[in-house]
Parts: C-alpha cells; structure tokens; sequence
C-alpha cells in the first residue's frame, strides 16, 4: 500500500541531530489539531536537521482555483501554514493551475468537469490576495504548478505515468468505488494525482498540507519523490471544518459558510451564531491563540463562566484577522445593539410608492423576506418590527412615511413610503 512506503535513510544526511525541546515544541504545533501526521517518526527527524543546520524546511500547499472566494473552512490547512511559518520554515502556496485544467476527483462519484483557462485565471487573481490575510507574504514563495508542468509535453507525461501503477491508482477508495458501481472514470482523472504528485518533485517539498481528502494525493507525491530518487516529504492532513450548522462540512453550496470577505459585522454575527459546543472546534482549528490559552479559557467556562464571553473573544479574533481591531469591536457593539433591539448606525435606506402597502408586500420589496408569504409567516411568529414595536396583525397597511423595519434581531431597513 502506498501509506507503508520506506524511508530509506542512503538518500539522508546519517549524522544524528538532538531532539531538543524546541524540536519537540515545534513537533507539537505541527500536530495541533491535525488528523495525521505520517510518518511522523520522519518529519521530527527533519525538524531536528533542520535546526541544527540552520535550513529551513519547503512546505507545500497546493490549491486549485476552483472558485473565485475562500471561506474560513479554507484557512484551516492556511493556518497551520502560517504557524509552520512563524517556526521558521519556508511556505510554498503553490496555485494549481495546470491541474485545475484537469480537474481533482477526489471525493467525487463523477468525472469533475474542468475548469477553462479563463475561470482558472479569473479565480488565481484573489486566492493569493485572500491568502495573505493569514500568511505572511513576505515569507511565502508563490508558484504556479504550470512552470513545470506545461513543458513536460507528451513524452514526459509518459514517462510520469510509467511511475505509477494502475494497481496502486485504484487502491483509491472514490476510484475504486466508482470501478465497481460502473461509474465511468475518464482516463485523465488518474493524471491529477500524478501532476500533483510531480509537484513535490518539483518543488522538493519536505512536508505536504491537504485535507483529510487529499490523503491519496498526497502519498503519490510522497512515492514519486522516492521514483525520482529524493527524500520523501511527509505529508500532514488537516480536518475538513464543520459549517455553521455543526453537521457539514463548511460549502456554499450548503450555505453554512463564513467568508473570510464578508463584511465584519456579518462574520461577527455568523461566529457568535455557532454551537457552544462547535466554538471549541473552532478555537483549535481557526485561533492562533495557544493550547495553554485555549485549555484555560475552556477550564474557566467549565467553572461557571458564560460560554459566550468565550465564543465573543474568538469571534472578535478571527473578525480582526481579515478585518481590524477597530471592525472588530465595531461588530461587537452592533452585535450588541441589535440584539437589546436598538437600530444600528448604518441600515439601508429606500423610497417606495404605492401607500398604503400591506406589511408582507413592503417587506418582500426592502429584500427583509424572499416573499410575501414568507413576511407573513414571520409576522405569525412575532419576527417583525416596525419603529421598534412587535407587528401582531398580519393585515396592517402603512400609509406614507418613513419606517425602521426590522426582521429578527439582525435585518434593518429605513422606508420612506409615498
């Protein structure tokens, strides 16, 4: 199996390094909240190495560009670059867009569509720039995997593919799910892992980050650097993050997302919205506070201490990150008014004629309800405001005027009607 490849040791300097306490430090925050780490035997060697040579270790995470936006679910494999990073260790962000062409099958129960190069170009220009919320960008080595992969040509793709077998290809579990159910798999879905793969040679990456989907990609890279007569990286998978409604994963499609673009005070909202319980999770894969921090605010919670003073600081945190100090306080105190009732600042604002207009009608037109019907369901149960007071009658008319309208604690709009 590809998981149980050697090591073999010929190919690494044979001098021992001590395993000082900082390697160990730096071992245990290469671990935090991480799914594997293999082998992990290996990679504390190369961490001693390189802190007794002073040479930083090539760390690798390739992302394809898939879609035009991250959301936070993303920054989870981002976050354990930057603390590789703050470890000294170099960081290669490394944008898929030879392999987006192709399109990653992972996890997926039919041939994925790819990308044109127009998409793949379009999203390549704010992945990096959304990145560097979380990295720092002066220490991070940006590259693009056609540098090497476009002048392979047909002759060295070949010669890839005779690295590989087909055995070892349909050891995958989707690939070998979709074989047995007669689910058609394109020839071109087996030369993703392998381009992936070819990207840690080429790259020479001592460590590859993915999600726990990638496992199987990141193995084949790991197999071809021991083809290509390298030391194999090590390969670290990270958890996928569940969404807002603690059961998914985190997607757009599923709408349980957070943005890392999205306004503050909307990420500060969709944060305090999580589960207690979830808030944990969340703490571990998305703070950069740590473990000791971490364990004593949960030791205080545990004591008698409001959960939510603990879901605001992480909230505050992480809205800060892609924001700033200042928005960050600032969503708290909007948070904070909206929620004793009080109007924000800043709402929206708009005309509208047609007076008097029945409540479910305004509301659908000041986009507070996707419809009249469902306005008048809110009203039934208690959701809707008008200048602050509980609307109960779903027949009311406003006449001219300007009105605050307000649906659950979080959606305003100022309407003047005529």
């Amino acid at each position: 199996m590809t998981q149980t490849l050697p090591f073999d040791s010929s190919r690494v300097e044979r001098r021992p390094h001590p395993v000082t306490d900082s390697v160990l430090a730096a071992l245990s925050a290469t671990k935090r909240g991480c799914d594997e780490l293999l082998p992990e035997a290996e990679w504390l060697t190369k961490l001693a190495r390189s802190e007794a040579t002073g040479v930083p270790l090539r760390i690798k995470l390739g992302l394809d560009p898939t879609a035009p936006d991250i959301h936070i679910g993303h920054t989870v494999v981002l976050n354990k670059l930057r603390q590789l990073q703050d470890l000294g260790h170099t960081v290669i962000f490394l944008i898929g867009d030879f392999t987006s062409t192709i399109g990653d099958p992972s996890g997926r129960n039919a041939t994925r569509p790819p990308l044109t190069r127009e998409q793949i170009e379009a999203n390549a220009q704010t992945y990096y720039q959304q990145a560097s919320l979380v990295l720092d960008p002066a220490r991070t080595e940006v590259r693009y995997n056609s540098e090497w992969c476009d002048p392979l040509g047909a002759r060295g793709m070949i010669e890839l593919a005779a690295r590989y077998t087909v055995a070892r290809m349909m050891e995958r579990d989707d690939f070998s799910k979709r074989f047995k159910a007669g689910t058609p798999i394109s020839v071109h879905e087996f030369l993703y892992p392998l381009m992936q793969g070819y990207d840690s040679v080429a790259l020479k990456s001592d460590l590859e980050l993915g999600g726990t989907d990638q496992k199987f990609n990141l193995l084949v890279g790991r197999a071809l650097q021991s083809e290509y007569g390298q030391e194999p990286q090590c390969i670290l998978t990270m958890p996928l993050l569940e969404g807002l409604d603690g059961v998914d994963k985190m997607s757009k499609s599923k709408g349980n997302y957070i943005g890392i673009s999205e306004a503050p005070n909307d990420m500060f909202a969709k944060l305090l919205s999580i589960s207690d319980t979830l808030m944990w999770r969340y703490y571990t894969l998305l703070s950069f506070k740590s473990e000791a921090d971490i364990a004593q605010i949960k030791a205080e919670v545990e004591a008698g201490r409001n959960p939510k003073d603990a879901k605001v600081a992480l909230a505050k945190e992480i809205t800060a990150r892609f924001h700033s100090a200042a928005a960050a306080e600032s969503a708290e105190e909007d948070f904070n008014l909206r929620s004793r009732g009080g109007i924000p600042d800043h709402i929206p604002e708009m005309a509208m004629s047609g007076a008097p207009l029945g409540i479910g009608a305004l509301l659908r037109e000041a986009n507070l309800a996707p419809s009249s019907s469902e306005a008048l369901r809110l009203v039934d149960g208690g959701g809707v405001r008008v200048d602050g007071n509980v609307v109960a009658d779903r027949g009311l008319k406003l006449g001219a005027g300007t009105y605050v309208l307000q649906v659950g604690k979080r959606k305003f709009a100022r309407v003047t009607l005529s």
